[in-house]
C-alpha cells in the first residue's frame, strides 16, 4: 500500500509539475521551427513597430520569431519576445486581424502580464496540491479508487484556477490592443473579427483546440467589451490600407509557397492567375519541388515587372544556387543587395554564393559580407559557420575555429563552442581581440567552472 500510495504521489506531483511548465516545454519544443526570412520579417515589423512603439516599448528590444508549424498560434515568452506561428498569418483574413493579435501580444509585454503569470501558475497550483493530499488520506483510509480520482483531477483544478487569474489579464491586454491601434488610427475590427471567427472553438476540447484558444479563452462578455470599446473610438469602420493588404497576401504567398505541398499551392494559385502573388508562389513552390525552369520562368517574370524588388532578385539567386549552379547565383544575389543595401540575411546569402563559387577574391569578398552581416546580427549562427569556411579557405585556422566556436554558442551546442574555442585559443595572438573573445567563450562554456555547474546540470 505505501509503495501504491508512494507511486501515486510521484504521478500526481509529475501533473503538477508539468501545468506549471507546458508552457515552456512547449516553446523550446517550437524553437526548433524557427525560420528566417528577410522579407516577411520586414513586414511584420512595418505592422508591428507603430504598435509597439504606441505601448511605450522601444521597437528594437521587442525581438520577433516566425515559427513554421501550421497551428493557429501567438504568444510572449522570454521577457520581450512575440512569437508567430505561420499558421496564424496564412489563417488570418485581413491585415487588421493579424495586427489586432499582434497588438494583443504586445499589450502582454506593456502590462507585465509575463511575471504575473508566472506568479499566477504557483497560485494556480495550490488547489492540486489539496486534491492530492485528499487523495492520500482517501487512499489511507481504505478508498483507493476514490483517492486516486481525486489525484486524477488535480491537474483539472490547476487549469481551472490558471484561467481565473489570467481572465482579467486577457480583458486587459484586449483594451489595451485597442488603444495601440486607435493610436496609430487604425480599427480595432479585425481582432473582434478574428475572436469571432474562430470563437466555435470554445466548444471543442482540449486536445481539438487551437493553442491559441487554450492559452487565451475566449467568451461572450468578452468579446463583447471589447467591441463596444473598439466602436467608441470613432475607428472602427477605417479600413486596411492597399500597402497592408499586399504586404498579407505577399507574406501568405511565400509562406503556401515554401510550406505547402505543390497540390495545395496550384489549387490556390492556379496557372491561369498571372498576378503578382501567385506568380511568386508558384516560383517558390517550383523551386521546392525541384522544377527549376517552371521556378525560373516565373520570378523572371517577375523580376521584368518589377526590376526594383530586392526579394524577387534574392529568390531568382536561391533558386540557382539551390540548384547547384552557385556561380550563376551570385549576380541576383549582387543586385538584391545593391537594391537592398546592409540586409544581413540578404548578404549571408551574397556570401555563400561567392564562397561556393570560390573564383578569384571571393571568398576574401564573402568574408566581408559576412562579417558586414554579422554587425547588424551577431547572433546568426549561420553567418558565423559560412565565415569559419571562408576564413578556413583562407588558411586562417584559428579565426575559422573561433567562427565555429561562435557559430556553436548561438546555436545552443555550448560542448562544442567549449572545444573549439578551446582550440582557438590555443594557437591565437595573446592579448587580442580574437583570443579574448576565445577566452569568454571557453569560459562561459566550461562545465568544469563552479559558476556554470547549474547551466550544465540543467542541460
Amino acid at each position: 500500500m505505501v509503495a501504491f500510495i508512494k507511486s501515486l504521489v510521484q504521478s500526481a506531483l509529475l501533473c503538477v509539475a508539468v501545468f506549471l511548465i507546458s508552457a515552456e516545454t512547449d516553446q523550446k519544443a517550437h524553437a526548433q521551427s524557427l525560420i528566417r526570412d528577410a522579407e516577411i520579417e520586414a513586414i511584420l515589423r512595418d505592422y508591428t513597430n507603430p504598435l509597439i512603439e504606441a505601448a511605450g516599448l522601444v521597437s528594437k528590444d521587442v525581438k520577433l520569431y516566425l515559427i513554421s508549424d501550421p497551428s493557429l498560434n501567438a504568444f510572449v515568452a522570454n521577457g520581450q519576445r512575440i512569437h508567430l506561428f505561420t499558421g496564424l498569418i496564412i489563417a488570418t483574413e485581413t491585415p487588421g486581424q493579424l495586427k489586432g493579435v499582434i497588438a494583443h501580444e504586445a499589450a502582454h509585454i506593456a502590462a507585465g502580464h509575463g511575471v504575473l503569470r508566472a506568479r499566477d501558475a504557483r497560485v494556480s497550483s495550490r488547489p492540486g496540491l489539496v486534491s492530492i493530499g485528499l487523495g492520500i488520506l482517501a487512499i489511507a483510509a481504505g478508498a483507493p479508487d476514490a483517492g486516486a480520482a481525486l489525484i486524477a483531477s488535480s491537474q483539472q483544478f490547476n487549469m481551472l484556477n490558471f484561467f481565473t487569474h489570467t481572465r482579467v489579464q486577457e480583458a486587459t491586454a484586449d483594451q489595451m490592443a485597442v488603444d495601440f491601434l486607435s493610436a496609430n488610427g487604425e480599427s480595432s475590427r479585425g481582432l473582434i473579427e478574428f475572436f469571432e471567427k474562430f470563437r466555435y472553438q470554445q466548444v471543442l476540447s482540449e486536445a481539438r483546440r487551437y493553442p491559441y484558444f487554450r492559452s487565451h479563452p475566449l467568451a461572450s462578455d468578452r468579446i463583447r467589451s471589447l467591441r463596444q470599446r473598439a466602436e467608441e473610438t470613432g475607428l472602427f469602420d477605417v479600413a486596411d490600407s492597399e500597402k497592408d493588404v499586399r504586404q498579407l497576401e505577399i507574406m501568405q504567398a511565400k509562406l503556401i509557397g515554401f510550406l505547402e505541398p505543390p497540390a495545395r499551392v496550384y489549387q490556390k494559385y492556379p496557372r491561369t492567375d498571372l498576378s503578382e502573388t501567385a506568380r511568386y508562389a508558384r516560383a517558390i513552390s517550383a523551386m521546392q519541388s525541384t522544377d527549376i525552369t517552371a521556378a525560373l520562368a516565373e520570378i523572371d517574370s517577375l523580376i521584368a515587372d518589377y526590376p526594383e524588388n530586392p526579394y524577387y532578385h534574392e529568390l531568382k539567386g536561391q533558386i540557382l544556387f539551390e540548384s547547384g549552379r552557385p556561380d550563376e547565383s551570385v549576380a541576383p544575389l549582387e543586385e538584391a543587395n545593391r537594391l537592398l543595401p546592409d540586409q544581413p540575411l540578404l548578404l549571408i546569402s551574397y556570401a555563400r554564393s561567392l564562397i561556393a563559387r570560390n573564383g578569384p577574391d571571393d571568398t576574401k569578398r564573402g568574408e566581408q559580407a559576412l562579417r558586414d552581416a554579422l554587425i547588424f546580427e551577431n547572433d546568426n549562427a549561420f553567418g558565423w559557420s559560412q565565415l569559419a569556411i571562408a576564413l578556413e579557405q583562407q588558411g586562417l585556422r584559428s579565426q575559422a575555429q573561433l567562427a565555429t566556436a561562435e557559430a556553436g554558442y548561438y546555436v545552443g551546442d555550448y560542448a562544442r563552442a567549449h572545444i573549439f574555442a578551446s582550440r582557438a585559443l590555443a594557437d591565437l595572438p595573446p592579448n587580442t581581440p580574437d583570443a579574448r573573445r576565445a577566452a569568454d567563450i571557453r569560459n562561459a562554456t566550461d562545465p568544469a567552472l563552479p559558476e556554470n555547474e547549474q547551466f550544465w546540470r540543467r542541460r
